[in-house]
């Protein structure tokens, strides 16, 4: 992973882990301990999500580069559509509360995609390749006066 690939990832992890954090503690208030079980499963579900979609993104971009616009676009949508696939599964579970499960997963997913636009603007990625040193650069031609 280059190292602009893991401030990215660190970038999103973090704010959407202290929302994960904040939603534990306000669903272990509000719902008791199923409550904050349900914001964890949200928070982790999301993270792993998130993260192995980016990482997905990453090997894409670098085998096949004219297709990450559109395996990014492809890769959101998975991802959404399989996060509502997770809530749909788990919604009458009693291992915790779905609500809670639900209100996490959408504040941890908007939190994630949000820090992960921002560190990709705030990122100094070249996307032209500077010239080398050591090449040989072409003679001058025409009049140098």
């Amino acid at each position: 992973m280059l190292s602009n690939d893991a401030r990215t990832v660190l970038q999103a992890a973090v704010p959407t882990t202290a929302v994960g954090v904040i939603a534990t503690v306000v669903s272990g208030v509000v719902a008791g301990g199923k409550g904050a079980v349900g914001a964890v499963v949200g928070t982790v579900v999301v993270i792993a999500f998130m993260g192995a979609g980016m990482l997905v993104l990453q090997r894409t971009a670098k085998q096949f580069p004219h297709l990450f616009q559109a395996m990014g676009l492809l890769l959101y949508t998975a991802q959404l559509l399989l996060l509502f696939v997770f809530m749909a599964a788990f919604r009458g579970t009693t291992l915790f509360d779905s609500k809670a499960m639900a209100f996490t997963l959408l504040a941890t997913t908007i939190v994630w995609v949000a820090a992960q636009a921002r560190a990709y603007m705030k990122a100094k990625i070249l996307y032209v390749d500077p010239e080398s040193s050591t090449a040989e650069r072409p003679e001058k031609t025409g009049s140098t006066a």
